[in-house]
Formats: structure tokens, sequence, C-alpha cells
């Protein structure tokens, strides 16, 4: 998302991580990986549950993609790490092909 944050932002789309560490892990790691999108933390994997990311052992966390509208529908979901493209084509097909 860091490489690609123009694509989604032309797109509508604003980017953000969910993460269980804490805030003051999720500091360093955002500065160390240079991120320019928020990370947001989930110490109690409450966002995690809600999106069914977490694994069996109830503390991994499945890599997953959310885009949720405006409306709060969710306009794409999938686990791992798709292509940027491939996130805001599906978007834009949601959206009537804008």
């Amino acid at each position: 998302m860091r490489d690609e944050i123009e694509l989604f932002r032309q797109a509508g789309i604003q980017p953000f991580g969910v993460n269980p560490a804490g805030v003051e892990a999720h500091h360093k790691y955002v500065e160390k990986m240079r991120f320019n999108f928020p990370l947001l933390s989930d110490p109690a994997r409450a966002v995690a549950r809600a999106y069914h990311a977490v694994k069996d052992d109830g503390q991994s966390i499945w890599r997953s993609v959310y885009v949720v509208g405006r409306d709060g529908k969710i306009r794409y979901a999938q686990r791992g790490a798709p292509p940027p493209e491939d996130v805001v084509a599906a978007v834009q097909e949601a959206q009537g092909g804008r």
C-alpha cells in the first residue's frame, strides 16, 4: 500500500492498516517502514474478529484486505496481499465503473 498510495488516493480510497500490536510498537514500526497511511492498534483483536481475520489459534491474524464504502458496505474482501490494481478495479466496478 505504501508504494501504491497514489493509486488508492486517485480512486478515492483511504487505506489504513489494523494490527494487534500496541500503539508504541506501531509508532516505531510506522517510522521504520515509512508508512504513509494510518496503522490502527487492535490489541484485543476485536476488529480482526469482526472481519473474520483471526486464525484458529485465537491469536494469529490472517493478512486480509477489506474495502468498506462510505455507506458502510464491504466493497472488496480477500485474504492475503492482492495486487493494488485488483483492489482498485473491484472498487470501481462496485461503484459502477468510475
